[in-house]
């Protein structure tokens, strides 16, 4: 009896897919990107999960990609956080795509720090978004960080290199940075909960 009340314990707190069963509560924070959430199976990002982002440099628009949904969630009164950016957020242009500068909390960390501060800000349940570069984490550490997302009820992105697009992890959520037919930049899903990965990728619009 005791295994059967764990395992509706763990279907109520959704850390496992229930195959055949949506609710309201499953469905996914929109994007700000209507063509991205037609492709994924939840509708958006995994609420209260890790979304890993796979670039194969810095600066191919996955700022474009994340601004729109903490735009939103900042005006809305939630803090993002940025842990340990490899750049200075330009400040101007971040309060000029709609986020509310007064919710964001920029989080300063050595490279040996950054992966504890952004399970840190997972977990503290007083974000709605966090962003981190976990470079050299493994996948124990980014199970961890899936672990602290989910206990913290926010969205974690964990921007990373594409070469790790080969290893197996355990995000909610992976997206990898890839070149369209015209040469523009566009979202390959890799992985995703709750239905096969999209064919299709999704061309970032540039403005």
């Amino acid at each position: 009896m005791g295994t059967v009340v764990a395992l509706d314990s763990l279907l109520a707190a959704q850390t496992l897919w229930h195959a055949g069963r949506a609710s309201a509560a499953a469905l996914g924070e929109p994007t700000g990107h209507a063509a991205l959430d037609a492709l994924l199976p939840q509708g958006g990002w995994p609420r209260h999960a890790l979304s890993e982002l796979l670039l194969p440099a810095d600066g191919v628009g996955e700022l474009a990609l994340l601004l729109p949904t903490l735009a939103r969630l900042s005006q809305a009164g939630a803090t993002v956080a940025v842990v340990a950016p490899p750049y200075v957020p330009y400040a101007p242009a971040w309060q000029a795509a709609g986020v509310a500068l007064e919710r964001l909390e920029i989080v300063q960390a050595t490279p040996r720090d950054a992966l504890w501060a952004f399970e840190q800000c997972l977990r503290s349940g007083a974000c709605g978004a966090v962003l981190g570069w976990p470079r050299q984490a493994d996948a124990q550490a980014l199970r961890r960080l899936q672990v602290a997302a989910d206990s913290g009820q926010c969205l974690g992105f964990a921007l990373r290199d594409r070469r790790h697009a080969a290893n197996p992890s355990p995000a909610a959520l992976r997206l990898e940075a890839v070149r369209d037919a015209h040469g523009g930049s566009a979202w390959q899903v890799r992985k995703c909960r709750g239905g096969p990965a999209p064919a299709r990728a999704f061309a970032l619009a540039t403005r």
